[in-house]
């Protein structure tokens, strides 16, 4: 039966690829030019194990799996996954994954194995590499689910609507500084590599890409955002995060109306003032520093009330 299936299915990819459409807005990455410079940007990767998300016709996927000593690809198309399957079948080093990445389980992908840690000793995981052409409209979904995880991530090298890479690096006080710069930058340091033209994919996007690399370099330590919280699963990070989203919730508005639903007012005059932020301040225009000193007040006053 497998003999079978291995002869069957090139009838298959050859009759349904010409009709077959992308899903989610994707786009794919027909440069081998601008291919090369995107799997360069993650570095040696001769050792490492690679995360690729969203291989689909796999010309990122074809320079990887000669280079990484493991590249597990994600891709939830099921006609895509399978001609993946068929092109890399020979490479034993790699592995295609047909799934939504937003619902990958990277505990059990990455994590310690059952069997293998003992008592007392803990497993760090070998740091793995990220790289993909994100669809647009899922490329905030995308990163939140990586940090999530980021304890498991080293590098990430995406490619994303222009746009959005403009928000993701702009910096405090800038039009386009928001809630995923703030989110993005408490983990990682980023940075703007190139921008492709539209000509670069098929089908062509009406709007130009950018690539990004991510270094992951997470800060919350440095700003006293480790420890227990009082999240569901007892972090502080979360807390914090959940925080932004409430600061940034309607940008016209000033840092007080956004907070004064979820605040008692008292609590929250004294902790702007001891966090040194005005009450007409508005969320883009604080730094993280400040905004991390203005969610310790805040937790301050509310458990010692």
């Amino acid at each position: 039966m497998p003999e079978e299936k291995r002869v069957n299915v090139p009838k298959v990819v050859s009759t349904r690829r010409p009709q077959h459409k992308p899903k989610l807005g994707q786009h794919f990455l027909t440069s081998d030019s601008f291919a090369g410079q995107i799997v360069d940007a993650l570095g040696d990767a001769s050792q490492s194990t690679v995360l690729e998300i969203g291989p689909g016709r796999g010309v990122l996927t074809s320079l990887l799996a000669r280079r990484v000593r493991r590249l597990i690809a994600v891709e939830l198309d099921r006609v895509l996954a399978a001609q993946l399957r068929l092109k890399f079948g020979m490479f034993p080093n790699v592995e295609v994954i047909e799934a939504d990445i937003l619902s990958i389980d990277f505990d059990s992908l990455f994590g310690p194995k059952p069997g293998l840690s003992r008592p007392g000793i803990q497993l760090k995981p070998d740091p793995v590499k990220v790289i993909g052409n994100l669809p647009y409209f899922i490329t905030s979904d995308i990163l939140l689910r990586l940090f999530d995880f980021s304890k498991y991530f080293e590098t990430i090298v995406i490619l994303v609507q222009r746009e959005v890479a403009d928000r993701i690096a702009a910096e405090p006080g800038s039009r386009d500084y928001g809630l995923l710069s703030a989110t993005t930058q408490l983990y990682a340091r980023v940075e703007k590599l190139f921008t492709l033209p539209p000509g670069a994919f098929a089908p062509p996007p009406k709007v130009h890409s950018t690539a990004l690399r991510l270094t992951m370099a997470p800060r919350q330590q440095e700003l006293g955002l480790d420890g227990d919280g009082s999240s569901k699963d007892g972090r502080i990070e979360d807390s914090f995060i959940e925080f932004l989203k409430l600061s940034f919730g309607q940008k016209r508005k000033t840092l007080w109306n956004n907070l004064k639903s979820a605040y008692p007012e008292p609590h929250l005059r004294a902790a702007l003032a001891e966090a040194r932020v005005k009450p007409a301040a508005r969320a883009e225009t604080l730094s993280l520093e400040e905004s991390a000193a203005l969610f310790r007040a805040l937790r301050a006053n509310h458990n010692g009330s």
